[in-house]
């Protein structure tokens, strides 16, 4: 019966229990899939969404924010609790006004402020703390990134990174790229600081959720 147990069939069935979504979401994870466009997904976005209603987030900024379907929970999620911001940040302006577009049908645009720039840089510019902070930049920069998280997330509050299994790149001893290593150092950075409580679920690509104390 092990072989039934595999990562394809886990994946599909944690994907099988996320409620229905919007009209819009459907639409964005649609392009994902036919565009090859990395995102979290319905199984990971649902969970960032829970645990945004779990800790009654009010101020999120994302490091990261692509087309702008993790910044679609994130937003239902800060708007259920009562209103407040999340940052949506990329480099990219077409992908800054298809994040907009898409949020705005998802009536979701008067919560979320939008940057168009380097992710790190713009958190250490934004005035804090923050509830949350959703990390998914390229991964050679994930281990400098960790001070400027240190600084502007609560105590309390929540740190969330994504692609911690790196497609399963970690477990391959003969992969000696940057962002390989940047994945390796900085899980090893959080796991052997005291300062958080860290925990890493194998969901879609590797989903880390550190609580700052």
């Amino acid at each position: 019966m092990d072989d039934l147990l595999t990562y394809q069939s886990t994946q599909k069935y944690l994907a099988s229990l996320v409620p229905p979504r919007e009209k819009e979401l459907q639409k964005m994870e649609a392009y994902a899939e036919k565009n090859d466009f990395p995102i979290i997904g319905p199984a990971c976005g649902y969970y960032c969404y829970q645990l945004a209603r779990m800790i009654h987030a009010k101020s999120v900024f994302e490091l990261g924010s692509g087309y702008g379907y993790s910044t679609a929970w994130f937003a239902k999620a800060v708007k259920e609790n009562g209103g407040g911001v999340v940052h949506h940040t990329v480099w990219d302006e077409e992908l800054s006004g298809m994040a907009r577009n898409h949020l705005v049908k998802l009536g979701s645009a008067d919560v979320v402020q939008f940057h168009m720039a380097e992710a790190v840089e713009s958190l250490r510019k934004t005035e804090g703390p923050f509830d949350i902070i959703f990390n998914d930049i390229d991964k050679q920069a994930y281990p400098e990134s960790l001070l400027v998280i240190r600084e502007k997330l609560r105590s309390g509050g929540l740190l969330i990174i994504d692609n911690m299994l790196w497609h399963g790149r970690i477990f391959d001893k003969k992969d000696n790229s940057d962002a390989t290593k940047g994945v390796h150092e900085f899980t090893r950075q959080i796991t052997n600081d005291e300062d958080w409580i860290v925990s890493l679920s194998p969901m879609r690509d590797g989903m880390i959720v550190a609580y700052k104390k």
